[in-house]
């Protein structure tokens, strides 16, 4: 346990200096948008690009990891909506509370934390589930938050905003560039090679940093209130019943025969664990949803997730590599 809080503590220990950061105006909020293009466009498309560079592309593009990824998504997306929609939760804050439970930070935290606890070869798998939520979940949830708004027209034309924008998005690109050089065996000329590792070295805590700026960002744009029965289960659900659905289906995979080692189970069950992904609260912000009811879920994830995902890496025998 003592040699797994040495890697959560710091991780979190971060996000929690960016949110005081905020919170006691050491950052001006007009600097945060600025943090956030950094990271997004310049340190984690590098971070990225070297591991798909160093990693076999079967690790990358894992069949069994993407398909167990989609099975648990589409199953806890329309479990969560048939168990909170109601009239106090129409179906668009269903939709976007169910991208909550089933998107995990795996960009911005679930790739450095799960290389930290478990070695450089835990990207793949992350990168693998990280694919199919920014090209399928976040998509699903879309249409579904716009299925009562437009008709089959206006669905079809936000979720081809969102995938414009994904595609437009330097993470999968980058990825994507790294499966090259994988597959072809290509390397960066030296000096280059230096700035791609200088900018994807800076990736980890300016992206963690950069998390609690934006909730607690999020949280200064927020003005209603929300009961807690209303996202403290989401939150939960988040944390615990998404990696239990992942491991039962990782299970039963293995014993199906399936290609899938236990330690690729592992990586994508405590990424699933980890909390919701700060990005759906700019989706709700985008497309009209409660956003107070959704920051309020991504922040307890994010509070409580030091225990939860401590404890699961635990109990996995998660032991730093």
């Amino acid at each position: 346990m003592q040699a797994i809080l040495a890697v959560t503590v710091p991780f979190f220990a971060l996000v929690l200096c960016g949110y005081l950061a905020g919170r006691a105006r050491l950052l001006p909020e007009a600097a945060i948008p600025g943090l956030n293009i950094f990271v997004l466009y310049f340190a984690l498309p590098c971070m990225l690009f070297r591991f798909g560079a160093s990693l076999p592309v079967a690790q990358i593009i894992n069949p069994v990891v993407i398909v167990i990824t989609l099975i648990a998504a589409t199953a806890l997306v329309f479990a969560t909506i048939a168990l909170t929609r109601s009239d106090a939760v129409p179906m668009k804050d269903a939709a976007l509370g169910a991208l909550t439970v089933v998107w995990p930070n795996t960009g911005f935290m679930g790739v450095p934390l799960l290389a930290a606890l478990l070695g450089p070869s835990a990207a793949g798998p992350v990168i693998s589930t990280l694919l199919v939520d920014l090209f399928f979940t976040s998509s699903l949830c879309i249409a579904l938050a716009q299925s009562h708004h437009g008709g089959n027209a206006g669905t079809r034309i936000a979720v081809g905003r969102l995938l414009k924008g994904t595609l437009a998005n330097p993470l999968p690109a980058a990825i994507a560039f790294g499966l090259v050089f994988s597959g072809l065996d290509l390397s960066l000329p030296g000096p280059l090679d230096t700035i791609v590792k200088m900018l994807g070295d800076s990736a980890t805590p300016v992206a963690l940093f950069t998390i609690g700026t934006v909730l607690w960002r999020a949280g200064q744009h927020v003005h209603t209130r929300t009961p807690v029965r209303l996202f403290l289960p989401l939150a939960l659900a988040k944390l615990v019943v998404h990696p239990l659905v992942v491991l039962a289906l990782g299970v039963a995979a293995i014993r199906l025969g399936a290609p899938l080692s236990s330690s690729a189970l592992t990586v994508i069950v405590l990424a699933a664990a980890l909390p919701s992904a700060s990005s759906v609260s700019l989706l709700a912000e985008r497309y009209g949803a409660d956003n107070g009811r959704i920051t309020r879920i991504i922040i307890s994830s994010t509070v409580i997730a030091f225990v939860t995902f401590t404890l699961l890496a635990w109990l996995f025998d998660a032991s730093p590599q």
